[in-house]
């Protein structure tokens, strides 16, 4: 059981002695610097239907009948803009720079792609690197949704999981390859994964990729896979980083952009003033009737983890998820979180990363974000499917 550790209680701090002033010191000159307040203050506006963009139908892009019976059975017959700008490319072979919101079913477009070549040649593998595990497992299951039935199998790569249960999956027969670039280039090294006939790459967030440091990873791994093949580039925004990785693997890349703005139009953005009380406005707001499905944001897996365990003692239906979770724990609480089986999960902001629940009505801030890309990850997560979202940022 998680044993938070005491540094104080009803009278504040404890005195811990000479050092106690040097800590506090210590903290503050690592602390996040604070965003301007007026930066989550934006009301939602009536923006225009994105589906009215989208003028053809799946049929139209030369895709399998058997892909084409699979998503018709999966009640899709329309892409959406991502996925109608980029197929015509995909499916043809050639590389790609895509930019797009988060949100936006970026996994479906290159996932039909992937699963088009090899029903045509299954002997050809592909190879999908994602930052966060809950984005691998989500990547996965989209795998799985679209090609059920095509003797098509996936295998996943992910840490916290069973190394060893992995290798006995890469013995098996398998046609995509779904990790993150930690957990990949640690079996390659151990040389149980080759690329040999690994035909497509994806990276897919590869901004957030390099942003947690796996620059390296991500460029050893590629000058293993074939010099000939089909690589899939996709991220939120786009660098020098970024550039960089394209230019040195990919050829000839057609750089595609469905972005709406730099945050979800139909997203009411807003701060609440806390007054000393951060836990006591936040009960409040969890037990109003106009939020149904929540996602909190704490900085710190310590605090996300005391913060959920505070608010089961008062009876709320929460869960956390964050890195020092085990990945079976963190895939249960994401199952009752989609399931409506609690209400409130609370996160860190890697953790959260590939949280794809379409139902989210708030987003709360109770921790502000490190960088305001990060508050516009986080708030990506609300205002899905031309629904009306909500986030709120707590100030102090």
């Amino acid at each position: 059981m998680f044993k938070p550790r005491r540094f104080g209680g009803q009278n504040g701090p404890r005195n811990f002695g000479h050092g106690q002033n040097h800590n506090i010191q210590r903290r503050a000159r690592f602390a996040p610097k604070a965003l301007d307040p007026r930066l989550f203050v934006k009301p939602a506006v009536e923006a225009d239907d994105i589906e009215d963009m989208v003028v053809s139908q799946f049929a139209d892009h030369s895709l399998d009948s058997k892909i084409l019976e699979r998503l018709t059975h999966l009640g899709l017959e329309k892409p959406t803009p991502i996925q109608d700008k980029t197929l015509p490319l995909t499916i043809k072979g050639g590389d790609l720079i895509g930019l797009a919101d988060t949100g936006t079913g970026k996994t479906m477009a290159f996932a039909l792609p992937i699963v088009q070549k090899l029903l045509q040649n299954p002997n050809h593998r592909a190879l999908i690197l994602a930052p966060t595990r809950e984005l691998a497992v989500q990547i996965r299951d989209e795998f799985r949704k679209v090609s059920e039935g095509m003797g098509i199998w996936t295998v996943l790569l992910i840490g916290g999981s069973n190394i060893q249960r992995q290798i006995f999956d890469l013995r098996k027969t398998h046609h995509i390859i779904i990790g993150t670039p930690g957990r990949v280039a640690d079996l390659h090294t151990r040389r149980v994964l080759r690329f040999d006939d690994v035909k497509t790459v994806v990276l897919d967030e590869v901004d957030r990729m390099l942003d947690m440091g796996f620059v390296k990873e991500i460029t050893k791994l590629l000058s293993f896979v074939p010099r000939e093949r089909q690589t899939l580039l996709f991220s939120a925004t786009i660098d020098d980083r970024v550039e960089n990785i394209a230019r040195e693997f990919m050829t000839n890349p057609m750089k595609i952009s469905v972005k709406t703005g730099a945050t979800s139009q139909n997203v009411e953005q807003n701060v609440i003033k806390t007054s000393g009380n951060k836990i006591g406005v936040l009960k409040d707001l969890l037990r109003s009737e106009h939020v149904s499905k929540a996602l909190v944001f704490g900085r710190t897996k310590w605090g996300v983890e005391k913060l959920a365990e505070t608010l089961k003692k008062d009876g709320f239906a929460v869960d956390a998820i964050h890195g020092d979770k085990r990945q079976s724990q963190r895939e249960q609480a994401l199952r009752l979180f989609k399931n409506n089986d609690i209400k409130v999960m609370i996160a860190t902001d890697v953790a959260a990363r590939g949280i794809d629940v379409k139902d989210i009505t708030h987003v709360i801030n109770y921790d502000q974000p490190a960088t305001y890309e990060d508050y516009v990850h986080r708030i990506g997560r609300t205002g899905r499917a031309g629904k009306k979202g909500f986030a709120i940022t707590f100030l102090e």
